[in-house]
């Protein structure tokens, strides 16, 4: 579960750092930041969706932890006078969404993968 929420705010971070580099901003002087909202809404979200109970999942976990994020996000941007112009919104949505729905759907894959390679082992040394 803390891996998972870790991985989270890695990801939120990683975004935020993304988007001041683009911008040829600083990144470390204004990283924290463009970064707290999200993560603000990051810890919210998780609560939430109690993402302790299957913080893998990407449907059931990573899309509601993904929603309270960008939209809390964008709320604390604008309650700080931070901006939250509609190009950003949409790319915010798009990256965050990606990024916290992604990893988990890899891992579930991965694991799925793995499942199937020892069950393939386990009837291949009974025959």
């Amino acid at each position: 579960m803390v891996l998972a929420l870790l991985l989270d705010a890695v990801f939120v971070v990683a975004f935020a750092a993304t988007g001041r580099a683009s911008h040829d901003s600083d990144i470390l002087s204004g990283l924290w930041q463009t970064s707290w909202p999200f993560l603000a809404a990051l810890l919210v979200g998780w609560l939430a969706v109690r993402g302790w109970r299957a913080p893998a999942a990407p449907v059931r976990t990573g899309l509601g932890v993904a929603a309270v994020t960008v939209a809390g996000g964008m709320l604390l941007r604008a309650a700080s006078g931070q901006g939250t112009a509609l190009p950003f919104v949409i790319v915010a949505t798009l990256t965050v969404f990606t990024l916290l729905i992604g990893w988990r759907a890899v891992a579930r894959a991965l694991a799925a993968l793995r499942a199937r390679r020892s069950l393939s082992r386990g009837a291949g040394s009974r025959a």
